[in-house]
Parts: structure tokens; C-alpha cells; sequence
């Protein structure tokens, strides 16, 4: 299986926190499956962080980096195809970072590993 995973859902498996589910953290540890990140979760960290919503124990550019080499997580960059994708999506969601993962899930086949409801009226696999 190949995952993309929400922002959140990214944060909570680095952090080991109790969030997430058994069936995405087991799915995001399978050796079988292809884990990504999206260029778009690194930024959203990123912004979270400078505006003092998003406490971490290192700057972003470190713990992104570090949390994502250690869960065996590849990157994946976004790209102006998915950007304009965005286009083609109906307003289920607002939130311009979440609406680019469903993008790059549906031009790339990947399944989104996210607790949003939202994401899930998209046509792109979610799992949870």
C-alpha cells in the first residue's frame, strides 16, 4: 500500500502519541507499505510553529527531517500539477494544505492516513 500521510497524523506517529489508531500507526510501520510526506506538511510545520502554535523539541527543519529519516518516511515534493489540481476539487475543505494532500493523492494513488472527515468526502482512499 502506498500512504500519504496527514500533517497530524505525521506529527502523532513521530511523537508515538495515542491519537492515532492502531490500524494507521501499524499500517504507517508495515515494511511492505511506501510512507510518504508531503513538501506541504513539512510547510504547514513550519508556519505552525513560527506563529507559536506548534511547540517541538527542535526547529522544524531538523525535526521534519530527523522524525521522517527515522520512521523510514519518504518525501514527497509538491508539484504544479497538484497545485493546480486544486482546481478540480469540490469545497468540502477549506484548509489549502489539506486540499494539495487530496491532490497529490489522487494524481499519485496514494491513500491519505488522517482522522479528518473532510478528506474523506474526496474520491482518494483514506485510511484511519
Amino acid at each position: 500500500m502506498r500512504l500519504l500521510l496527514d500533517t497530524c497524523t505525521f506529527l502523532w506517529l513521530a511523537a508515538d502519541d495515542s491519537s492515532l489508531t492502531s490500524t494507521a500507526r501499524d499500517s504507517c510501520r508495515h515494511p511492505g507499505n511506501e510512507v510518504y510526506l508531503s513538501a506541504l506538511s513539512a510547510w504547514e510545520i513550519a508556519i505552525k510553529h513560527r506563529l507559536g502554535r506548534l511547540p517541538l523539541p527542535d526547529s522544524p527543519n531538523r525535526y521534519v527531517a530527523s522524525r521522517r529519516q527515522w520512521l523510514e518516511i519518504r518525501p514527497l515534493a509538491f508539484d504544479e500539477q497538484a497545485a493546480a489540481h486544486d482546481s478540480l476539487l469540490p469545497a468540502h475543505h477549506r484548509d489549502p494544505f489539506d486540499r494539495g494532500l487530496v491532490s497529490q493523492a489522487i494524481l499519485n494513488g496514494l491513500t491519505i492516513v488522517t482522522p479528518d472527515a473532510a478528506i474523506a468526502q474526496y474520491p482518494a482512499p483514506v485510511l484511519w
